[in-house]
């Protein structure tokens, strides 16, 4: 059986040889000229990465400004509420003379205001 598969499979011929170097030249040749696309790739692909990184920082930069700017205005804001809340004071009471009807005049005939 073994003797089979030996005679069986042909030598290789100069032919095969050729026909496999043609076919490898070809192809490297048509990757050779593409190549540079890879190259080009490559290049764009550190540039998208290198302003993505820049992008990011400096988003991040400006969201650390505002969040600290909020705190700021938060810390006034309790600190101005904190101040002026005792401070208010309450409506006055009204005075209402013993000589004032319900229509606001006064016996007198001057009017008055609450």
């Amino acid at each position: 059986m073994w003797k089979d598969n030996v005679a069986t499979e042909s030598a290789p011929t100069m032919a095969t040889y050729s026909q496999a170097l043609n076919k490898f030249t070809e192809s490297a040749s048509a990757f050779m000229e593409h190549v540079h696309h890879l190259t080009q790739a490559r290049v764009a692909y550190e540039e998208a990465r290198s302003a993505s990184s820049a992008i990011r920082n400096s988003l991040d930069a400006g969201d650390q400004a505002l969040r600290s700017l909020m705190s700021q205005l938060e810390e006034a804001l309790n600190l101005h509420m904190n101040q002026t809340a005792p401070a208010k004071k309450g409506p006055e009471p009204v005075r209402i003379d013993a000589d004032t009807r319900a229509d606001g005049e006064s016996p007198r005939g001057l009017r008055t205001f609450p």
